[in-house]
């Protein structure tokens, strides 16, 4: 299967030349959260205990549940390249279109991979997973519907890696041994390069993982950013306002364009062209990366603009009708 991914930059310049670019090809926060000093020592020594349960404890209060019911991971793609071993191999079944990871990482575990287009067809499968809410149509469900859902599976696997600025869409309030969600820090946070991610479960699904992810799984200055960010409320509140806002002025400047809103959140919009790759190409005459799709010859996403962004943002699309 073709694993391709946003945030192929070099693949940019190769084809177009330039170093001004605009990478809007992922839906990371382009305002990031401001990074505190480090003390020293989270550089040379191994990760403490104290450091971790910390950060655990942050993360707990940003996601409404217990520490007990986090695991800190390098990022929610090493959640990925996990859970396909928490159960012998068997039928997965994925709801798609969606991030292609999940179904790569488990064919390479030796999962049968069967995409479904509804909720219903996930069901009886040994193993199912949702993005909630999806990447990248933003198709989204309720938890209530995920829990019941879990029951009727053998493990759900809920990827909520772009739920922070939609708390009300994240089912960890009926966290179980039969559900496992999934969490991105980079994503929200804008600080992709420091590799952090959480997997919320029951403490027996989250004893395996651990065992599988082994010590040391998130570095010293990944605790102490993750701790500081994941309580910072403030922040986190004015961000997922001035998000919003951003996503509304997109979509305005892209119905401008021309182009349908397929679905989106509060990091990303995707819209319906009449050619996606000579939007793609457009755009990147501009010196502006965006994302496009092997299975769709229309879909095109875009990651929000921040700042200096928008002025070049505002004219490439005016300039395509």
């Amino acid at each position: 299967m073709t694993r391709d991914h946003g945030g192929n930059l070099d693949a940019a310049r190769a084809l177009y030349g330039g170093a001004d670019w605009i990478d809007l090809s992922t839906g990371i926060n382009r305002r990031p959260y401001p990074l505190p000093a480090l003390p020293p020592e989270v550089w040379t020594a191994l990760p403490t205990r104290p450091a971790l349960d910390a950060l655990s404890r942050a993360a707990a209060g940003a996601y409404g549940v217990q520490p007990a019911q986090v695991l800190p991971l390098a990022g929610a793609q090493a959640a990925i390249q996990l859970y396909p071993r928490l159960r012998a191999p068997g039928l997965a079944r994925v709801l798609t279109p969606t991030y292609n990871e999940h179904a790569g990482a488990l064919q390479a575990q030796g999962w049968t991979v069967e995409p479904v287009a509804t909720l219903d067809a996930l069901e009886g499968a040994d193993l199912a997973v949702v993005v909630n809410p999806n990447n990248p149509d933003g198709q989204h469900h309720a938890p209530t519907v995920l829990a019941a859902l879990s029951r009727r599976v053998g493990l759900l696997v809920v990827d909520e890696s772009f739920a922070d600025p939609h708390p009300a869409l994240s089912t960890s309030a009926h966290l179980s041994d039969r559900l496992l969600i999934l969490r991105s820090f980079g994503k929200f946070y804008g600080l992709a390069g420091v590799r952090l991610g959480f997997a919320l479960g029951g403490p027996a699904l989250l004893t395996r993982l651990r065992d599988l992810a082994g010590p040391w799984a998130v570095g010293g200055p990944a605790l102490e950013i993750g701790a500081q960010a994941l309580g910072d409320t403030r922040w986190q509140a004015q961000t997922t306002a001035r998000l919003m806002q951003d996503a509304a002025r997109l979509d305005a400047l892209a119905d401008g364009a021309g182009w349908a809103l397929v679905g989106g959140t509060a990091l990303f919009r995707t819209y319906a062209t009449p050619d996606a790759a000579r939007a793609q190409a457009a755009l990147a005459r501009a010196a502006i990366w965006s994302r496009i799709f092997p299975y769709s010859r229309t879909w095109v996403r875009l990651g929000l603009p921040d700042g200096a962004d928008w002025p070049r943002v505002e004219t490439a699309l005016r300039g395509l009708t």
